[in-house]
């Protein structure tokens, strides 16, 4: 298996640190991934697991209840915004592509609508999601075009330049490193590729902020707590959202992981953006 994009970089001893590497002690280098104040942001503040053990449990607290919950806060709207972050990699007509933080499969079998590829692989922490969707891909009958397996975004267990294209929909926000994540998908990508990354953002319309910073803090918590159980899992979400990069700043990052050819798209006023880049 080929060593990680953030693994041992070179064998080399210059005198002084090149910019964003430092040494192993063995007189290798090694890629320094930056944090960000979304990276510290956790389900529960007080537990002693490691975020990404935090985030696999609370999904697999709410799987049963996670997709009547995106239809229900959000509207329906949510469909339409995985439609519009697939459409995107139309132009490179991808024939194996690759759902990072698949959950239950809605991206992964709405790709095989719009798309046709010959494969799509969905990858996720959470066991329980996975399950879930599963069910859905046979309903289908589409077991032999879309595997599901349990796999970790930031160590994507298979090798370099294994796809043309990578989807991610709310998933980016929940990598324990995002940098890491982002230099693992751009490995896996085939040169050519394209990701297509849907995530909340921030609203910059001063009502519309208003009205929809109400709705993150005390409705869809409130909810979360009457419908899932769990109004810790939408306190979450509003607390990742708030300390997620966004936009420009987002951008910023992919094209610091390698990723070129990056832009955003705003939708339903600053609520959701997509973000791709190429490789």
């Amino acid at each position: 298996m080929p060593l990680p994009y953030n693994a041992v970089m070179a064998c080399i001893k210059p005198t002084s640190f090149p910019p964003g590497l430092a040494t192993n002690g063995c007189g290798n280098y090694l890629r320094v991934m930056a944090t960000y104040a979304h990276d510290e942001i956790v389900p529960d503040k007080h537990s002693s697991l490691a975020k990404k053990s935090q985030v696999a449990t609370m999904f697999n607290n709410i799987a049963g209840k996670y997709d009547f919950l995106n239809r229900f806060l959000s509207v329906g709207i949510d469909k339409s915004w995985r439609r519009k972050a697939i459409v995107e990699l139309k132009e490179i007509n991808p024939q194996v592509i690759l759902d990072v933080a698949t959950g239950t499969g809605d991206v992964a079998l709405l790709a095989y609508e719009i798309l046709h590829p010959e494969k799509i692989v969905g990858i996720d922490i959470a066991d329980a999601m996975l399950e879930l969707g599963r069910k859905k891909i046979s309903k289908a009958n589409l077991t032999g075009k879309i595997e599901l397996a349990r796999g970790d975004g930031e160590t994507i267990n298979y090798d370099n330049h294994s796809f043309d294209a990578i989807t991610v929909a709310f998933g980016v926000r929940n990598f324990e490193n995002l940098e890491t994540g982002l230099s693992e998908m751009l490995r896996v990508l085939k040169p050519g590729g394209k990701i297509s990354i849907l995530e909340f953002s921030k609203p910059v319309l001063p009502v519309f902020k208003s009205f929809y910073n109400l709705y993150m803090k005390i409705v869809a918590p409130g909810f979360g707590r009457m419908i899932a159980h769990n109004k810790q899992a939408y306190e979450y979400l509003n607390n990742s959202v708030k300390a997620f990069p966004d936009r420009d700043s987002f951008t910023a990052i992919m094209k610091k992981a390698g990723f070129q050819k990056t832009y955003f798209k705003t939708l339903s006023l600053g609520i959701c953006c997509i973000y791709c880049g190429s490789k």
